[in-house]
């Protein structure tokens, strides 16, 4: 093997770890029966997405990804847990779902990644457009206040009401009887 195919297929594994984290989070997340189990699958899945943002060679946005959603997000919602009632940690399932609606959904899942990955194969892409800034973080930050300055005010104030939904959670579960 020649060190260019060599560097591909050690690539295109990173790129398939990055891609299992995601999906093994997101499984996490929405299958857990604790809330903290569901938090680590955030987290994971956040860790995950962070890996693919820098693959796409958004290094600024994989940083944000993990600033945002696990120093901030995950670890606001820990603080909540851990200020709550002990019996709050279950989250409770009325009706357990069948062996055979999980099959379901995982091959009707399945059926539709792979048809979006041959019509991914099929199509002839045009070449990506050239790039408007150097991607420093002069011009990210002259971005930011500039052309996309009300989707960074609208993401802060999104940021704020999560923050200030976490304390209300946290207070009212000490107070609650």
């Amino acid at each position: 093997m020649s060190d260019g195919s060599t560097l591909s297929w050690i690539l295109g594994g990173i790129f398939a770890v990055f891609v299992l984290m995601t999906a093994a989070g997101a499984l996490l997340a929405a299958l857990s029966r604790r809330l903290i189990r569901s938090v680590c699958g955030l987290a994971l899945c956040s860790f995950g997405l962070a890996g693919l943002y820098y693959f796409l060679r958004s290094p600024f946005l994989a940083f944000m990804e993990i600033l945002v959603y696990v120093g901030a997000v995950c670890v606001t919602i820990v603080f909540a847990i851990m200020l709550a009632e002990p019996e709050e940690y279950v989250v409770p399932w009325e009706r357990r779902v069948g062996l055979w609606w999980s099959g379901l959904v995982l091959t009707i899942s399945g059926i539709l990644c792979a048809s979006l990955a041959w019509l991914g194969l099929q199509q002839n892409w045009v070449a990506p457009a050239t790039r408007a800034s150097d991607g420093s973080v002069r011009a990210i930050g002259r971005s930011f206040l500039t052309t996309y300055s009300l989707a960074f005010e609208l993401v802060s104030l999104v940021l704020l009401v999560a923050i200030l939904g976490a304390l209300v959670i946290a207070r009212s579960g000490r107070t609650r009887r």
